[in-house]
């Protein structure tokens, strides 16, 4: 059969991977040679949004695909880059440039971005107008969401077998996941990682319950500081959910009687007990962002001001962790990692320092 294209690319998180993945998975290659996979999320701890590996999720993913067509599907981790959209395109560029040299092709041939519209999610199919645009059709209006919601809900019994008999759009949930699938999922469910996202999970689903009440959709504000000196930043280790154990910048939720500069002064020292004069902090703020992707927190819609306070170069200052926080300590920014990092600090480091 001949094909349109030589390549298409699909761009997906796969938490889990589904039959409507693979529905689209499908129709590339029924007009590409090959598919390039571009699995994002690709590091970071794990959550209830992002519970599993990139090596977790390439296994699903090919050992869905009936085995005459593995050959024609390439898997390839894709990080975020959350606040810096060009960056994003510029790795998704560099990412299946690369995989096509190494496929075989000397030259660039068309490519064909698949994708289906959604939600707000799927902006990113406008951001390569170089490439052909292949709008895949919806399957059966299958939900990651509804899937890791069920999933991460029924600790201790056969999640795939709901006494309501829940159905996902008009398909039994045992359509809904590949074999493959459906066996890793069954296996992690006796993991200490499958009991650590429940319990995160059902601590995010009360505390925005206790929301429910409000007249008006619920939007927060934190402020959260980003204290660089001698190549290093301050961290604190999380003492409690969400993201217990996981590095944070010290920060927290703005009181409504101060202004964000004032609270995140606040914040720093309750968690670090950062013993630098209040004056000097202030002197020492260079910049300060407002970091707002709809996604970056599980507790809801929550923005933060994100402040860069550098202290320049010295010996590094004595830090204890305190309040919410288990420790505090400066990490080199060298060591950073985005798979012990909390929510999206990471990003807010990469975009305020520059790295």
């Amino acid at each position: 059969m001949a094909h349109n294209y030589k390549i298409a690319v699909y761009i997906g998180r796969f938490q889990p991977l589904h039959a409507g993945h693979l529905h689209v998975i499908e129709q590339g290659l029924q007009h590409a040679d090959q598919v390039f996979v571009l699995v994002g999320s690709a590091t970071g701890p794990r959550s209830h949004r992002n519970p599993f590996t990139f090596a977790e999720r390439r296994s699903m993913i090919v050992d869905s695909i009936p085995a005459a067509n593995r050959g024609r599907v390439k898997v390839v981790p894709l990080e975020d880059a959350a606040y810096n959209d060009s960056k994003w395109i510029t790795q998704v560029q560099t990412l299946v440039e690369r995989t096509a040299w190494q496929s075989g092709f000397t030259v660039m041939p068309d490519v064909a971005l698949l994708g289906h519209r959604k939600d707000s999610t799927s902006y990113y199919l406008n951001m390569f107008p170089q490439w052909d645009s292949f709008e895949a059709t919806n399957y059966h209006n299958i939900s990651s969401t509804n899937i890791r919601n069920s999933y991460f809900s029924n600790i201790g019994h056969m999640w795939i077998k709901d006494a309501d008999g829940h159905k996902e759009g008009d398909l039994p949930q045992d359509r809904v996941i590949p074999t493959p699938v459906k066996q890793f999922l069954d296996e992690f469910v006796d993991t200490q990682e499958y009991r650590d996202i429940c319990a995160e999970y059902e601590f995010v689903r009360k505390y925005r319950a206790s929301w429910d009440a409000a007249p008006y959709p619920v939007n927060l504000v934190c402020v959260d500081a980003c204290v660089i000196k001698s190549g290093h930043v301050l961290l604190v280790e999380r003492g409690a959910l969400p993201g217990k154990g996981q590095l944070a910048l010290p920060g927290g939720y703005l009181n409504v009687t101060e202004r964000a500069v004032d609270g995140m002064i606040r914040e720093l020292r309750e968690e670090t007990r950062l013993k630098v004069p209040e004056a000097v902090l202030r002197g020492s703020i260079t910049r300060h962002e407002v970091f707002d992707d709809p996604n970056r927190s599980a507790r809801g819609r929550v923005m933060t001001i994100g402040y860069l306070v550098d202290l320049g170069t010295g010996p590094l200052d004595k830090v204890r962790g305190s309040d919410d926080a288990a420790h505090a300590a400066w990490v080199p920014l060298a060591d950073l990692r985005r798979d012990n990092m909390f929510e999206d600090h990471y990003s807010i480091i990469e975009y305020l320092v520059g790295m």
